[in-house]
């Protein structure tokens, strides 16, 4: 039996955890936080999103980002820095901004998310896990027609790819979700896709690592990774903070936005850069109708926020923001989702009780994540299962059933190019 140590105890972390300890292997989990799911997995929007395929590189980013500039509470926010890596990395996703290059994006990340929906779904039975999940699809709200008729053609593209996501007239969205009637903004229409699914990703995160502990795999909290270890061409294990060297066979980075510090030391820089997303989690009164605030999780998406029904609990959350790897709260982000929200959805103008949060996600130029073995660079046994963006929660148990793939040998059930490190 081989060993595998999995940096990063977030839902990519341990999922991947799960997966490799499945194919018996010998599991060790190190993260710096004291639990599982302290970081971006926290409070994030909740959403399986299959539907939310679309990626930030589109013909239309340029301009959208030029009229948001300067904007404190802009949906996408660009924070020019001195940072020679913000600046690679914006170059990186100008590229992919072309019509044929989103196209590619889209069905790379339709075709895993389609496949790690699945593999959700069959954990959540298998080990009867409950994580506030609602099993009724997500709605895609427009307040705008440019943005619905962008819409209905990626809706078109999605189908193409074998993503379900259906147009709905205004009427429609009103009887998949009836808390939209009393919104003060118009909704013009919208998509449905109705195998998609919302839940609690730290609870889901919380159980699995409980679940694979039963099964073997040790987590060693309150660890901080400083180093890899090399040998030649090969990794060999990693440094800790407190000088301790731990060896093993393969390691697997899934560190989110912090993988590409530990490979920069080696002379290889992953493409990925922190994009600070938000949420507000409105705590629900015991009287809250359903016919006031939304059970159907939704996106809104000429705002870039997405809501999701947690229990008693309502999680707003969404916008980017690109200033490095400041975990600040920007108030006028946090007023600016508030008031979408209470203008959405009038009945939580009388909601107090708010919890905010700001966490980094780990972005790709393309959005499509990196998963593979870095072989290539001189750096055999280090295994990539990072750079899921806003999609690590609906990408994550495709991604781990593709990283234990790879490592066992199998042929993976989809083209695994796409996710290469190149």
């Amino acid at each position: 039996m081989r060993s595998i140590t999995v940096l990063g105890a977030g839902v990519v972390g341990v999922t991947s955890a799960w997966y490799l300890a499945a194919e018996g292997y010998d599991v060790t989990v190190i993260d710096r936080q004291i639990a599982p799911a302290r970081e971006t997995s926290f409070a994030n929007g909740g959403q399986i999103s299959v539907s939310h395929a679309e990626p930030w590189a589109n013909p239309a980013a340029f301009w959208r980002i030029l009229k948001w500039i300067g904007r404190e509470d802009a949906p996408l926010l660009w924070r020019l820095r001195a940072d020679f890596n913000q600046w690679l990395w914006g170059a990186k996703f100008l590229r992919e901004c072309t019509a044929a290059r989103t196209r590619s994006n889209i069905q790379s990340i339709v075709q895993l998310g389609l496949i790690s929906r699945r593999e959700l779904g069959t954990l959540r039975e298998a080990l009867a896990l409950n994580y506030d999940q609602i099993t009724r699809g997500i709605l895609h709200i427009y307040t705008d027609q440019g943005e619905f008729d962008h819409a209905l053609q990626q809706a078109e593209l999605m189908r193409e790819f074998g993503c379900d996501r259906v147009p709905k007239t205004q009427t429609e969205c009103a009887l998949i979700e009836p808390a939209i009637k009393q919104s003060t903004v118009p909704i013009i229409g919208g998509t449905y896709t109705a195998a998609d699914e919302s839940g609690d990703a730290q609870k889901f995160t919380q159980l699995l690592a409980q679940q694979a502990v039963a099964r073997g795999v040790r987590f060693r909290f309150g660890e901080t990774v400083t180093a890899l270890q090399r040998s030649g061409e090969c990794i060999t294990g990693v440094t800790l903070a407190t000088g301790e060297r731990v060896a093993a066979d393969v390691i697997v980075l899934a560190l989110g936005s912090y993988s590409p510090l530990l490979l920069r030391p080696l002379g290889v820089r992953l493409p990925i850069y922190p994009g600070k997303g938000y949420s507000a989690t409105f705590g629900l009164p015991e009287d809250a109708l359903s016919s006031e605030v939304p059970t159907v999780s939704l996106t809104d998406d000429g705002a870039k926020i997405v809501f999701s029904r947690l229990g008693k609990r309502l999680r707003v959350a969404g916008t980017a923001e690109f200033t490095g790897y400041d975990l600040t709260l920007n108030p006028a982000r946090c007023d600016a989702m508030v008031k979408r929200a209470r203008r959405l959805f009038p009945a939580l103008s009388n909601v107090e009780d708010i919890e905010y949060w700001a966490g980094l996600r780990p972005v790709m130029p393309s959005n499509v994540p990196l998963i593979s073995e870095m072989r290539s660079t001189g750096l055999a046994g280090l295994w990539l299962n990072t750079g899921h963006g806003t999609l690590g929660w609906t990408l994550a148990c495709g991604s781990a059933r593709l990283l234990s793939d790879l490592i066992v040998g199998r042929e993976p059930e989809v083209n695994a190019e796409p996710y290469r490190f190149k």
